[in-house]
């Protein structure tokens, strides 16, 4: 795979992706969304093909003339926004107008679908960047405390049953007490609600939805978390291992540092184990 075609979303996560791909000698045909990717992205490659969120059939199209047999969809559309300001052509209408829903996973998964129909297959988002994928223990000098895992233990089991329903995938808690679920809104979000509710000290869980499929929507945290965090006093945050990606992570686990606040990978099996 020489060249893969890139549909560039929100965030940082695109950009390390191309950085990783090109050192890989990997040439990236990118599509990325006006409004919602990060400008720098065009300083990354000689060339990037702007669209419109829902223009299906420009994104298809700048594929087939490159000759892209094999696509990845990296970083999220902020979806409050795109719902108000989606401007699909005719293939994009086509796709929205026989969606049983509006739920994230049943866009991502038609678009890869219609993808997949012209010949371009969709990859894993986190092809290249295994080494972003935390494995399970702490990842601070900072541990939990006791009644803190127990949170970590509620939040992951919260967040997987509102990932089946496709709502969010990151909880805030406190001491048993569940104050703030992930919405449309995003993770930064409902941090900040759920910090002033609660108050210092609270948990953040995010982990990747039951049925999350791996080529694209996958969590994501970074220094924008922490400082988010930071905001209001949080303490700790639980990825789900393995199905969580780093951004900056280095960065990322510097800021925790900092700010004293733990950072914990881990998976359902440990905590239905009642782990650590």
């Amino acid at each position: 795979m020489r060249r893969l075609g890139l549909i560039a979303g929100n965030g940082r996560f695109p950009l390390l992706f191309v950085q990783a791909a090109q050192a890989e000698g990997v040439e990236i045909v990118a599509v990325a969304h006006e409004g919602e990717t990060l400008p720098h992205l065009a300083t990354l490659l000689p060339h990037v093909t702007w669209v419109r969120v829902g223009e299906l059939g420009k994104i298809i199209d700048t594929f087939q003339r490159a000759g892209v047999t094999h696509a990845v969809m990296v970083g999220g559309i902020y979806k409050a926004g795109a719902l108000t300001h989606v401007q699909p052509d005719a293939r994009g209408m086509a796709l929205i107008s026989r969606l049983p829903s509006l739920k994230d996973d049943v866009i991502l998964r038609e678009v890869a679908r219609e993808l997949e129909g012209e010949g371009i297959t969709v990859v894993e988002s986190t092809l290249f960047l295994s080494s972003l994928l935390p494995p399970e223990g702490v990842l601070t000098s900072r541990h939990p405390e006791s009644h803190q895992w127990a949170d970590i233990r509620l939040g992951f089991a919260v967040a997987q049953d509102i990932g089946r329903w496709d709502i969010g995938q990151s909880v805030v808690v406190k001491r048993g007490t569940v104050l703030a679920v992930e919405g449309v809104e995003g993770t930064n979000a409902a941090i900040r609600r759920g910090g002033q509710l609660g108050g210092p000290g609270t948990v953040v869980v995010k982990v990747s939805k039951p049925q999350q499929d791996l080529r694209f929507d996958v969590p994501a945290v970074g220094p924008d978390t922490i400082q988010a965090m930071r905001e209001v006093g949080a303490a700790v945050l639980a990825v789900e291992a393995g199905k969580t990606v780093l951004i900056d992570k280095p960065e990322m686990l510097r800021e925790a540092e900092r700010y004293q606040v733990s950072v914990v990978a881990t998976t359902a099996l440990a905590c239905v184990q009642g782990q650590p």
